[in-house]
């Protein structure tokens, strides 16, 4: 079944794109056997930025992810690459401008198939003193990089703004002003980012926990790994170490034995997903709440409305909304739609954790999201805080820190010019959408679907169902996707469990009111010859996913974070073998 992807990398024994179970038992030997220039700890947007910044400078990489890729952070996102147009209120105009650059970058050549462009309306309630005030933070934002792809702002009378978003009550603006940003399916972007790193010879490999910290008196010099799969442990020997693992930080820097030179503190970021159909809109809306912003963003057939922004120190694998989290971005959006939403109208709620520097308030709102890189022990470097957009810039500043310990000459960046996986030949095939669909018996709107997860990888993809055209049926009940794309996350997109589909490669856990339980065991069976999954091993899965959706839905009933947390963690683990890391005597 994985002979048409294989065959695309087969020519490729020093990595591969193709991250199906073939390359998982090879990337495992492979980590055992060899020395790496740099081991990458964590598989988030800045861990796959750093392998990919690393192997396009010609360094031997290996990444290791103790879950799934973009299991935490990023795929918990505000699904959005964007400057950060309240950090101009706080006068952070490097980050801001950084942000944009990068945000440009992505759009038109790293890639376009995963951002797209997204008109916001900022609705206006004050009178004389707020137009102009927004207006120049806005011509400011458009200065600094934000109308080089997109148009500039546009000013609007109520009228104007109502007929852009109808659903708005008439007396919640005075006008309004619209602007660009863009959206992103975060936990696509970080795996094609992984993959991207494989194709250029990274070794990637998910359900690998780093549980201790290789020394030569006091250099590191590499990694115990432990598969969270099966407990096999090896040693994965490196002349660098790179910590990007967000929340984690803290955690795996304990394994160092050494004071860190920075600490991160999470902060807890809640959205809900409701249908379209329940806020008429043509564009995005930003709000302004007491505490920072609330996003209202199109996602497909739905919106995502967020998000919170408090202090989390519980379970970090796991964050769990509760009912007052989804009770404070209800109340704040009902504010201003002319329909009231209620917790009946919600089909999905997550909950992420941003990894913010801590130290420079006790508000974590008003915590930078600048970056940091520190190395905390020689061959070790961490990297820390920033936000999703800035992957780029972050990963080339950990790799530049990690230079020191590599004993050949290092290259300078370059994955500003390396467009992801799927990106070249995307707007070409955008406009042969018909004869795609025509040669594959699809409609053009299932293409245009195909083209912006996969891009120009939309023939691997399609190749899965050559021989077994039953693949190009939809999910039965989340027809949004092809049983054929749940086929290739298994075999090409590193997924090893129910959860990393559902949740991760689609989208399904939180785009259809039943949260994937009701396709669990459809996508569970189309994927067991893919992954060598027994009738035993798709009950497991089965059942182990639907108990993920019952606790995670009851922790959302909870009053407060304690006793949400409870809840979830009580929810069995898809990769048993996951540990606490303990230091290596």
């Amino acid at each position: 079944m994985t002979d048409p992807i294989l065959a695309a990398g087969s020519g490729r024994t020093w990595g591969s794109a193709v991250l199906g179970p073939a390359q998982r038992a090879a990337a495992w030997e492979r980590l055992g056997a060899e020395q790496f220039d740099v081991v990458v700890i964590g598989g988030g947007v800045v861990g796959a930025g750093c392998a990919l910044d690393a192997a396009t400078r010609g360094l031997k990489v290996a990444l290791v992810e103790a879950r799934d890729l973009a299991a935490g952070t990023s795929s918990r996102s505000s699904k959005m690459f964007h400057g950060g147009l309240r950090y101009l209120e706080q006068l952070e105009f490097g980050l801001v401008r950084e942000a944009l650059h990068e945000r440009e970058l992505s759009l038109t050549t790293l890639a376009p198939h995963l951002v797209k462009p997204l008109p916001f309306l900022y609705p206006l309630t004050r009178r004389w003193w707020e137009r102009p005030y927004v207006a120049a933070g806005i011509f400011l934002y458009d200065q600094l990089g934000g109308a080089k792809s997109v148009p500039a702002q546009k000013h609007l009378t109520r009228a104007g703004a109502l007929r852009l978003c109808p659903g708005l009550k008439r007396s919640s603006l005075i006008g309004g002003i619209r602007y660009y940003d863009t959206v992103v399916d975060d936990a696509r972007h970080t795996m094609t980012v992984a993959r991207t790193a494989g194709h250029y010879g990274a070794v990637v490999r998910s359900s690998t926990q780093v549980v201790a910290l290789l020394r030569e008196g006091d250099r590191v010099t590499g990694v115990q790994v432990r598969d969270s799969e099966d407990g096999a442990v090896t040693e994965v020997r490196g002349h660098v170490v790179v910590n990007a693992t967000g929340v984690w930080t803290d955690e795996i820097q304990a394994l160092s034995r050494q004071r860190g030179r920075f600490q991160v503190r999470a902060s807890k970021g809640v959205h809900v997903v409701v249908p379209r159909d329940r806020i008429v809109s043509e564009v995005a809306i930003i709000l302004r709440t007491e505490r920072s912003v609330l996003f209202v963003i199109p996602w497909g057939t739905h919106w995502i409305i967020g998000t919170t922004d408090t202090d989390w120190n519980l379970d970090l694998a796991h964050p769990a909304a509760t009912k007052a989290d989804i009770d404070y971005i209800l109340g704040h959006v009902n504010t201003v739609l002319a329909t009231p939403l209620t917790h009946d109208d919600i089909d999905g709620v997550y909950a992420g954790l941003r990894p913010l520097l801590a130290g420079e308030s006790d508000d974590t709102s008003k915590l930078s999201r600048e970056h940091a890189v520190a190395v905390p022990a020689p061959g070790l470097v961490a990297i820390a805080g920033g936000k999703y957009t800035t992957y780029r810039v972050m990963a080339a500043d950990a790799i530049d820190a990690a230079a020191e310990y590599i004993p050949t000459r290092v290259a300078p960046s370059i994955t500003e010019k390396v467009p992801l996986l799927g990106a070249d030949g995307y707007f070409a095939l955008v406009n042969q959408t018909e004869h795609v669909g025509t040669q594959q018996g699809l409609h053009p709107y299932r293409v245009r679907h195909l083209l912006d997860r996969y891009g120009a990888l939309i023939d691997e993809v399609l190749a899965l169902a050559a021989d077994q055209p039953e693949l190009l049926d939809p999910i039965t009940e989340a027809p949004i996707y092809l049983k054929v794309e749940a086929a290739y996350a298994a075999a090409a997109e590193g997924a090893l469990h129910l959860e990393d589909i559902l949740a991760r490669r689609m989208r399904i856990a939180i785009e259809y009111p039943h949260r994937g339980v009701d396709c669990a065991r459809e996508v569970a069976e189309v994927v067991a010859p893919v992954l060598g999954w027994t009738d035993d091993d798709v009950d497991r899965e089965v059942a182990m996913y639907i108990a993920r959706v019952e606790a995670e839905v009851l922790s959302q009933t909870q009053p407060d974070d304690e006793s949400a947390d409870a809840l979830r963690v009580a929810a069995p683990e898809a990769r048993a073998e996951i540990l606490e890391p303990v230091p290596l005597d």
